[in-house]
């Protein structure tokens, strides 16, 4: 990261675990200002006291982001706090996996919500912000959406958690045709599987009947993927990393 980075600021949304944490972390650590955004807030003071333990700064907004008025507020509060908004890290999402037939409808309710309209509301309300720091001294600002390899490569099991992962990469494609004359970039990033709570909300069913195939799996782990925003969101004004696909090795899918 550039010394710009030191007056950044950074909303991670899903701060509180897995990617989202370890992102507020490595931004922090390079000297970017972050708001950690989620529903659990005595995560993200965990992830806020390692911030500041470390020197950092750290703001904990506990949001439930699925309701668009607590999504437009995370950003409120980020910039009433800070004075504005240049990172946008949309990485709260639920994986909820599991055969179309029988499947509780609520779980693909939940992550329509979370995993679509939670991203749409927090981008929504974050854009204003954004173009306005991608006129300033830096020259750009960053959107970047964290997707899943199963929104490119839809496998059984997964349907309804692909569809709104293919969701995701639709829409981030879409705003970065709108966004590019203003400066605003908007990446992509897609993990193959990693080693964080998700695989805890699949029904026990589901990883029974799965754990075979997953016992021996080889899984990315959340710094990995966290490293990959980092070098996204540093680049300079010129360079724009659009999409990037990270999976564990020896991963055929």
């Amino acid at each position: 990261m550039n010394n710009r980075s030191k007056t950044m600021t950074a909303l991670v949304t899903g701060a509180g675990s897995g990617i989202g944490a370890a992102t507020a972390v490595l931004l922090a650590e390079q000297g970017v200002t972050v708001a950690l955004a989620a529903r659990r807030k005595d995560r993200l003071e965990e992830t806020a006291g390692r911030i500041r333990a470390a020197g950092g700064t750290a703001l904990v907004i506990e949001a439930d982001l699925t309701d668009r008025a607590q999504a437009a507020g995370a950003v409120e509060q980020t910039v009433a706090a800070f004075g504005g908004l240049d990172i946008l890290v949309n990485n709260a999402g639920l994986m909820l996996l599991g055969p179309v037939e029988g499947a509780p409808v609520e779980e693909w309710d939940r992550m329509i919500a979370v995993n679509l309209q939670g991203l749409l509301s927090v981008t929504h309300a974050a854009l204003p912000h954004l173009l306005a720091a991608a006129g300033g001294a830096r020259g750009t600002a960053d959107i970047v959406n964290v997707s899943s390899v199963a929104g490119r490569y839809p496998r059984e099991g997964s349907a309804v958690y692909s569809m709104t992962k293919h969701g995701v990469g639709a829409f981030s494609e879409a705003l970065r045709r709108e966004l590019a004359a203003r400066h605003v970039r908007v990446s992509l990033v897609e993990p193959g599987p990693v080693a964080t709570e998700l695989f805890g909300h699949i029904r026990p069913e589901v990883l029974a009947a799965n754990r075979e195939a997953w016992a021996d799996a080889t899984l990315l782990e959340a710094r990995d993927v966290a490293e990959t925003i980092a070098f996204v969101v540093s680049r300079p004004a010129r360079a724009v990393v659009n999409e990037v696909v990270i999976r564990p090795d020896g991963d055929i899918w």
